[in-house]
């Protein structure tokens, strides 16, 4: 239709997901959402998408955790995935994940978990009571999830609630972690809980250079 060579159109793709414009996929590329809205999927459907990348992500920052620390666990589904990969007994985790608490218990680890409104849909203790209970402690290492990941507004989530914990968390936590994988860059959500630069992102593989121009970046398949 445009009379254009498929090579060129091919580059022009290509620099059009460096600049962040478009998502560049198999066969073409998808529109980039400039705001992602108040919507959220179930824990229960998330936990079957991208499988793999969480599972190698999890398992990379498993072995970041040392015997001597106090490491907060944020609610999600790579989150959650890491326990699975967890084996050190003589650290203390503490949680605002309903199902992460049970899943440390059962696993005999030592855990807490934070009081205050349950949220359904991410299956997350929010609110003033968990804030409250979190101004009281200092995290060594914090493993915190994200909805969107950023160039121009950081890590961002629909919920203002889940976000004022998170941000009091990455507060108090000496070393911030936020474990996503790629699907989670360029999105945003209208909440903003961190600039990039308080956190070290790890996740499967980043979309460009870019990010690591910010902040720290582990791309673990690398």
């Amino acid at each position: 239709m445009l009379d254009t060579s498929e090579s060129t159109i091919r580059r022009d793709l290509n620099a059009l997901d460096e600049l962040g414009k478009i998502h560049k996929v198999f066969g073409g590329a998808t529109a980039v959402a400039q705001n992602e809205g108040l919507v959220e999927e179930l824990v229960s459907t998330r936990e079957g998408m991208m499988r793999d990348e969480k599972t190698a992500i999890a398992k990379y920052c498993a072995n970041l955790v040392n015997n001597a620390d106090f490491v907060f666990i944020d609610a999600g589904t790579t989150t959650s995935r890491l326990i699975d990969f967890l084996d050190n007994t003589e650290a203390t985790y503490v949680t605002n994940g309903i199902v992460h608490a049970r899943k440390l218990i059962q696993r005999g680890f030592k855990a807490y978990i934070i009081g205050g409104k349950v949220k359904p849909v991410t299956e997350a203790v929010v609110g003033a009571e968990g804030i409250a209970n979190l101004k009281k402690m200092n995290f060594s290492k914090a493993f915190m999830g994200t909805n969107g990941i950023d160039l121009h507004t950081g890590y961002t989530t629909p919920d203002s609630e889940e976000a004022m914990i998170k941000e009091a968390v990455i507060k108090h936590s000496y070393m911030s972690f936020v474990i996503a994988d790629h699907t989670k860059f360029r999105r945003v959500f209208p909440v903003t809980f961190s600039p990039l630069k308080k956190c070290c992102i790890i996740t499967d593989e980043a979309p460009n250079a870019q990010f690591a121009k910010e902040t720290i970046v582990k791309e673990v398949n690398k």
